[in-house]
């Protein structure tokens, strides 16, 4: 099967990722320790990203990114997250939603205002999530009222990844008081930061994940030109918002099988050094087990990231796919990095060392980009909607 999107040539991705791969040993894991102890990725850092490309992977090259197409997107993904969860965070709404919305329903005009923007490192965050609506979009109140010149913008965005230091949002809002069909009461805007009326909330502190933040985005009578709506189309936002998920979901299961390695990399490592009863707690049967078993999760979520990402490259609906990879994936991560605390054992709750540590930042994982349980209802909801419309 040819793929729809060939994406960057294959010798020089090959490169890139052999590049990258260094860069995760040599460069971000080491830099692990301060970014915990100051919650903040040093500036030094963020410049180098900038400068390897990674704000603008997918990001057509017209417009100063990659390229990439779905399967290289991901795979980078895989390969960064393999260090703490926040490199990935910083770069993955630029790339995995802001990008993804702009490129399926931005127009022209707009492509070439912020796509080489975003590419070049400028932060990017997704205004979805409020106060009293996540899942439920019929519940948005943010609302975007049309006056002679563009729109004026209300409401209230929670847990906004990137939302302290971001240059852009995409927002959002509600455009019709009525609940519509397909969700056209839901449309988008970009929005800059610095626009009069726009403030952010503080950081939330959080479970895990130290050095990405999240906070509110609080729009206090925001005008925004007509240029700001998204497709320049009312009534569209949630569906380009949605097409932007899939990239979302696929990202966040990359992570997560990703971050499963590295517990799984440090648990067997652990095991072979720490011993009890005379030798290696790696030669007893059951710690073998716990490590078998995680073996055979990461293989399986590794599987399904193969194959719904060349799916997607091949221009096939990968709703359902991208979601089940993504609760496969995050759900696994969980049992692997309970897994890693148990072969620690006492030492696995105590955060000198890194078994805690993992245990905390994956758990973000089942809930970020719709919850394992909400994706669960929406594969069934697909899988019967298949059933009747072939019954």
């Amino acid at each position: 099967m040819s793929n729809a999107n060939p994406g960057m040539d294959a010798d020089v991705f090959e490169q890139f990722i052999e590049q990258l791969e260094r860069y995760v040993r040599d460069r971000l894991i080491p830099a692990e320790k301060g970014i915990i102890e100051n919650d903040e990725i040093p500036a030094e850092i963020l410049s180098e990203m900038r400068d390897m490309g990674l704000f603008g992977l997918t990001m057509p090259e017209e417009f100063g990114g990659a390229g990439m197409n779905v399967s290289q997107y991901v795979r980078t993904i895989h390969t960064l997250s393999y260090a703490m969860p926040a490199f990935r965070s910083i770069i993955s709404i630029n790339i995995g939603m802001f990008c993804s919305a702009l490129k399926n329903g931005g127009t022209d005009a707009q492509k070439a205002e912020w796509l080489p923007r975003v590419a070049a490192g400028e932060i990017a965050a997704f205004g979805l999530t409020e106060p009293g609506s996540g899942s439920d979009s019929a519940g948005l109140q943010t609302s975007a009222v049309q006056t002679d010149n563009g729109w004026v913008l209300n409401g209230t965005k929670r847990y906004i990844t990137n939302a302290p230091f971001a240059k852009v949002a995409l927002i959002m809002a509600r455009t019709s008081k009525e609940n519509l069909p397909k969700n056209a009461h839901v449309s988008a805007f970009i929005v800059p930061m610095d626009s009069p009326g726009v403030s952010t909330g503080k950081s939330d502190k959080k479970m895990g994940q130290s050095g990405s933040h999240i906070s509110d985005i609080v729009l206090e009578d925001v005008r925004v030109g007509g240029e700001a709506l998204l497709g320049g189309e009312v009534g569209k936002g949630f569906a380009f918002a949605m097409m932007s998920l899939d990239n979302g979901r696929m990202s966040v299961g990359a992570a997560a099988t990703a971050y499963a390695r590295r517990a799984l990399d440090s648990a067997v490592r652990y095991a072979t050094e720490r011993k009890a009863f005379g030798e290696p707690i790696a030669n007893f049967q059951l710690i073998q087990q716990m490590l078998a078993q995680s073996e055979i999760d990461i293989y399986a979520a590794e599987c399904m990231m193969a194959d719904v990402t060349r799916r997607a490259d091949a221009g096939e609906n990968v709703l359902r796919k991208a979601a089940a990879f993504k609760v496969f994936a995050s759900e696994m991560c969980g049992r692997v990095v309970d897994a890693c605390v148990q072969v620690y054992g006492g030492a696995g709750y105590l955060a000198e060392y890194d078994a805690e540590r993992f245990f905390r930042d994956a758990r973000i994982y089942r809930i970020y980009e719709g919850t394992t349980q909400i994706l669960q209802l929406q594969i069934a909801k697909h899988m019967l909607r298949e059933f009747h419309a072939g019954a």
